[in-house]
């Protein structure tokens, strides 16, 4: 079995309920706030040691508490956290709401994940070198490359919504959109080598292979924040373990659901 590579980014998520999201011009009052680990990368890669892969985290955080908290926090996980501490510039942030129905808003506030430029990150044949885009474009495509080049498997999150070369969409295998981003994805006229588009609990889909969403019952749900990360860390766990994709799919489907019960983009996330 190979490793899960995670190159991404890591956050602080300051988390707020509300009764619902606020309009243009408009304050409402939030219930609670609380500060969560969070950022695309490092929800993946705590997906995948959920999943029982050996993980590697590379990413940036500031010269500050937060930074610190979160080493050790993925240390403690079983998380090999190489992370490049970046002076003068804080640890990336998040503000997210939440309303009743679950359903979510988030500004990101980039930080030290905007100084962030990984040039090897020590991928081999056997390895998934997972990828987001809450890290320079630039970056995101150096280490698709230099990864691909040395025999890793490449999966990119094509989230937050951005386009990469052509080159660098065609080395995915595969690329993770939702509905909204695969839209994006076509009207680009932009074709990976495979695709995974997901559909929340109604599952999600390789390449015209449909796997069945998990249903949670409305009471269990806590938040939906952090989901699609789940799906992504589990599915580069099932790929490293040479899972085929049926199998591939359902254990993503199933880390997707089980992480709206609880709050925050990972279990026990507080920082």
């Amino acid at each position: 079995m190979g490793r899960v590579i995670v190159v991404g980014s890591l956050n602080v998520d300051l988390v707020t309920l509300v009764q619902r999201h606020p309009r243009p011009g408009e304050t409402v009052l939030g219930e609670s706030v609380g500060r969560f680990a969070g950022g695309k990368g490092a929800n993946q890669a705590v997906a995948a040691r959920r999943a029982g892969a050996a993980v590697v985290m590379v990413g940036a955080v500031g010269m500050d508490d937060a930074g610190d908290a979160y080493v050790r926090r993925l240390a403690d996980l079983g998380v090999d956290p190489r992370l490049q501490r970046i002076e003068n510039t804080p640890t990336g942030a998040a503000v997210i709401t939440i309303d009743r129905a679950g359903e979510n808003s988030i500004i990101v506030v980039p930080g030290a994940n905007g100084e962030f430029d990984a040039r090897e990150v020590g991928a081999g044949p056997g390895d998934v070198v997972l990828l987001q885009l809450e890290i320079p474009l630039e970056c995101v495509g150096r280490v698709a490359r230099e990864s691909h080049k040395a025999g890793a498997r490449v999966v990119i999150n094509l989230a937050p919504y951005a386009s990469l070369p052509d080159d660098v969409v065609a080395l995915a295998d595969p690329l993770v959109v939702n509905e909204t981003e695969a839209a994006l994805l076509a009207d680009a006229g932009l074709m990976p080598q495979s695709l995974i588009v997901t559909f929340g609990a109604a599952g999600a889909m390789w390449d015209g292979e449909r796997v069945d969403g998990i249903s949670v019952a409305e009471e269990e749900i806590v938040d939906s924040v952090g989901a699609g990360d789940a799906f992504c860390g589990a599915l580069a766990a099932a790929l490293a373990d040479g899972d085929d994709r049926t199998t591939a799919l359902c254990r993503a489907n199933a880390a997707g659901a089980a992480a709206v019960r609880w709050s925050g983009a990972q279990p026990d996330g507080r920082l």
